[in-house]
């Protein structure tokens, strides 16, 4: 599950605990990027823009405390989370007196970590629901599907059909009822329908979208046990 257009920088200078919150936050859909110094995390904030800023406070080239301010008003719709060894009630407060959004002191369960980045999210309207099923993700905001970690290219239409099928598995939706969803009052025949799924199938498998004859099509969300074309 990616969730695309997330993206989170985690700046860390330990290498350990920069791999664990990647691997977690990877594996919840978040696109990673990091820093390992003050200054690379600058050079990152230059060159980039993210949602989410995983921030500790001491780098071997610097305080990052002192950064935030600046930071806030560069990068204003960037949520900063500290995560500090930093325990010390004034150092929160001062953290979030200075433009922080969260603070989690070290050391920290990672599925903690991940559990207050989505609450930031959410706050700033950027979370948003994300299908996934095996290998297969499907993004509703953002009109993009994914298999296997790459990007799958779709039309307008064969997304939306997908997305259609995909929000309620195993439901048979009849020809009729896909064109009314999808194309509404464009004028198009009933091929049109199976045009689109057999491109659908061929660009992610063919397990995926399961015909039902003299009815219609549904998603399976076991396609993954099918054949890739």
């Amino acid at each position: 599950m990616l969730r695309v257009g997330v993206k989170v920088l985690i700046a860390e200078d330990d290498e350990d605990i920069r791999s664990v919150l990647k691997r977690y936050l990877e594996t919840e859909g978040y696109e990673c990027d990091e820093a390992e110094s003050l200054f690379d995390l600058k050079k990152k904030l230059s060159e980039g823009t993210y949602n989410v800023l995983l921030l500790d406070l001491m780098f071997p080239d610097g305080v990052a405390m002192d950064e935030i301010p600046e930071m806030k008003v560069s990068h204003p719709e960037m949520a900063i989370i500290i995560i500090s060894a930093r325990d010390r009630d004034m150092d929160r407060i001062f953290g979030i007196e200075l433009g922080a959004d969260d603070y989690v002191t070290k050391p920290f369960n990672p599925r903690e970590v991940l559990a207050r980045v989505k609450a930031v999210l959410r706050r700033m309207g950027k979370e948003q629901k994300v299908l996934r099923f095996g290998r297969l993700e499907i993004f509703p905001e953002d009109y993009i599907v994914r298999y296997d970690g790459k990007n799958v290219e779709m039309t307008a239409k064969e997304f939306e059909l997908l997305k259609l099928l995909a929000t309620t598995p195993n439901k048979v939706f009849s020809r009729e009822e896909i064109l009314n969803r999808v194309w509404g009052d464009d004028y198009v025949s009933d091929r049109v329908v199976d045009v689109h799924i057999s491109a659908i199938r061929s660009k992610i498998g063919k397990g995926w979208i399961k015909t039902v004859r003299g009815l219609g099509y549904k998603f399976s969300t076991r396609g993954d046990e099918g054949d890739r074309a």
